[in-house]
């Protein structure tokens, strides 16, 4: 069960990731947390060293109880990472999973800015406050599922199209073939021989 906010009042959580030193050693991350708390619609800002181990997450799990929050905003790392990650936890939360935003303070500020300090938080504030901004227009989504049909056309018979519907047939997939040229093998079943065997290319 998720509970969803469309129309009530925002209610924001924005969660400081130190990642360490990865993103602390380079940003001020307690100045951050506490100019984040100051952000229209935030209800808490939380510091955590790192965010994405067991604690972290049950930090964000019990201020979305505590403080009802409808919306998350993670600052740590890069979405790539541990997106899905965060999306989980605010689901076991009870919270859409959609309703997370990430601003990613690692790849984007504390690696490009090492030794800036002051320029690095700058920066990191200009980021949760762009990423706190997005999350006021979340919408709770709900993922579907569809009906997978195992069959596959692969279009080109060469030495590609031949290897990758002998691998789909392999997986159980019902593979059609399908080629414009009177024979299958494309340019290599034109040559006479390869390197560096310069056996014969059929």
């Amino acid at each position: 069960m998720t509970t969803e906010a469309t129309s009530e009042e925002l209610r924001i959580g924005v969660f400081i990731c130190d990642c360490g030193l990865n993103i602390a050693g380079a940003v001020d991350c307690v100045e951050v947390t506490r100019w984040a708390a100051e952000l229209p619609d935030v209800a808490c800002a939380v510091q955590n060293k790192y965010t994405c181990a067991d604690p972290g997450q049950n930090e964000i799990k019990n201020a979305i109880a505590e403080h009802r929050l409808n919306r998350v905003v993670v600052a740590s790392c890069s979405p790539r990472q541990h997106e899905p990650t965060f999306r989980t936890c605010v689901l076991e939360a009870g919270l859409n999973p959609y309703l997370m935003e990430m601003a990613n303070l690692r790849e984007h500020c504390s690696w490009v800015h090492p030794g800036d300090w002051d320029g690095a938080t700058l920066k990191a504030k200009d980021l949760v406050a762009g990423a706190v901004a997005r999350a006021r227009f979340l919408e709770p989504q709900e993922e579907m599922t569809v009906q997978v049909t195992k069959r596959v056309l692969v279009i080109g018979g060469g030495v590609t199209g031949i290897e990758a519907a002998l691998e789909l047939g392999n997986q159980g997939h019902q593979v059609t073939l399908v080629e414009r040229e009177p024979s299958i093998g494309g340019i290599m079943a034109q040559l006479d021989k390869t390197y560096p065997t310069m056996d014969c290319s059929i």
